[in-house]
């Protein structure tokens, strides 16, 4: 099967990345989101994206046009029905998932391969919402999607050998590394982060050092590109305690408990850069600074 055409689902941070880079590869993408403000601000994210490359001399200005050339945006889901693969990158939330692959299940043709970004959620679960689940699998981007290379490719029980290739040589199309996987919970890049961050949030916890202290252990003594606090803070605080509770949901172990501290400060709102506070206060984005959650 010769994938021409390709509906992604969602053009928030993770599905603007996808479109992007499934643009420049030479696809036709039809984009879709619930509202015309949703579209224009993931619209704009790739041409700024675009941009930095044409700015780095990575991109010239014609394969830039040609790139947003590809893209088809829209608020219908309906617009899909042609599509030979479709990407869906939308909320993580189980019951918005499955009614869109429902949908799209009624849509689409007997040919199309359907597929998530999810980075928690079983692919199983989705899958058996449809009558096709040997032509669906996970296709788990990394953020940003532009400049991250791996992609896991994940398979179930049910997915179809030819299908499964099919999406591992879509992401090398891509120019993206892939790294095949089956269906458990957290993959392999969520299973080994995420009980590091948790592991991080106790040892602040038990007093083993600062906030500062400990990031800095991780970069220089580990060379990590960043310490497990500013790497919370990026990722968001909200999205790490909800793959968590998942996977302890999933495995009952406790390495994948939430730690109290982070709950709390999920509960307080603050989520990491993108609400302004996190393990750091980023007031001054270019200077963020550490919290204060030790008792002294």
């Amino acid at each position: 099967m010769d994938i021409q055409k390709v509906g992604v689902v969602g053009c928030g941070l993770m599905g603007s990345g996808i479109t992007q880079v499934t643009a420049q590869a030479g696809y036709h993408v039809v984009v879709r989101e619930v509202n015309d403000q949703l579209l224009d601000k993931g619209m704009k994210s790739i041409e700024k994206s675009l941009q930095k490359f044409v700015q780095k001399n990575q991109l010239s200005d014609t394969e830039k046009q040609d790139t947003l050339s590809r893209i088809q945006r829209t608020t219908a889901v309906s617009d899909l029905k042609d599509c030979d693969l479709v990407i869906e990158a939308v909320t993580e939330n189980p019951k918005l998932k499955k009614d869109l692959f429902k949908e799209l299940d009624n849509l689409c043709p007997r040919h199309t391969i359907l597929a998530s970004n999810t980075s928690s959620i079983s692919i199983t679960e989705m899958a058996a919402v449809t009558g096709r689940p040997e032509r669906f699998l996970g296709l788990h981007f990394m953020n940003p999607v532009p400049l991250m290379k791996l992609v896991e490719v994940i398979r179930t029980i049910q997915t179809s050998d030819e299908v499964f290739q099919i999406g591992v040589q879509f992401a090398e199309r891509l120019g993206k590394v892939p790294v095949r996987t089956w269906d458990r919970v957290g993959f392999i890049v969520n299973r080994l982060l995420i009980p590091y961050l948790l592991d991080s949030v106790r040892v602040l916890e038990q007093g083993f050092g600062s906030i500062p202290d400990i990031d800095k252990s991780i970069h220089l003594g580990l060379n990590h590109p960043m310490g497990p606090f500013t790497l919370l803070d990026f990722v968001g605080l909200d999205t790490t305690l909800y793959i968590a509770e998942i996977m302890f949901e999933e495995y009952r172990e406790p390495r994948f408990a939430p730690p109290p501290l982070l709950k709390r400060l999920v509960t307080a709102g603050w989520h990491g850069r993108k609400t302004g506070r996190g393990f750091y206060d980023y007031s001054d984005p270019k200077n963020p600074k550490p919290m204060n959650l030790q008792l002294t």
